[in-house]
């Protein structure tokens, strides 16, 4: 068996993409449009060496109201070679750190959708520091 893809709704898919291609990094890989389905599937990869999992973003053209976000989902989870500059170039871009990077190790932040993305430093972790250390978490995630 092999992992596909994780698929996420999205509602606004200019939004997503900056998100997860302009700010997180991910790569489209392929995208699909279905006239008579009315939707978009674009498929989003990190481009990493071994790496095939992807990430699916359905794009429903008729939805209008946002979609009900519960922590049944859970989170999508990356691997960062430094969680520091990952998580600062996300705050600069306007990502909010939900949960910072306090240990060095792990951080966690949000897609305009509400989807929870964990960012996990490679290897061990880096030596705790500010900003990070005193940043409260915000929300939930």
């Amino acid at each position: 068996m092999r992992f596909l893809h994780t698929m996420l709704r999205v509602r606004d898919l200019d939004a997503a993409l900056d998100f997860f291609v302009n700010k997180l990094g991910l790569r489209e890989v392929r995208r699909s449009t279905s006239e008579q389905g009315r939707f978009t599937l674009i498929f989003l990869s990190s481009g990493a060496e071994g790496d095939s999992a992807e990430v699916e973003l359905t794009y429903n053209w008729d939805q209008d109201e946002p979609y009900p976000t519960g922590r049944f989902f859970g989170h999508l989870a990356y691997e960062v070679d430094d969680i520091h500059a990952v998580c600062a170039r996300l705050r600069a871009a306007g990502v909010t750190i939900h949960r910072p990077p306090r240990d060095g190790r792990m951080a966690f932040v949000k897609s305009p959708d509400g989807h929870s993305v964990e960012l996990l430093q490679r290897g061990r972790a880096l030596a705790p520091c500010e900003p990070w250390i005193s940043m409260p978490n915000e929300g939930s995630w």
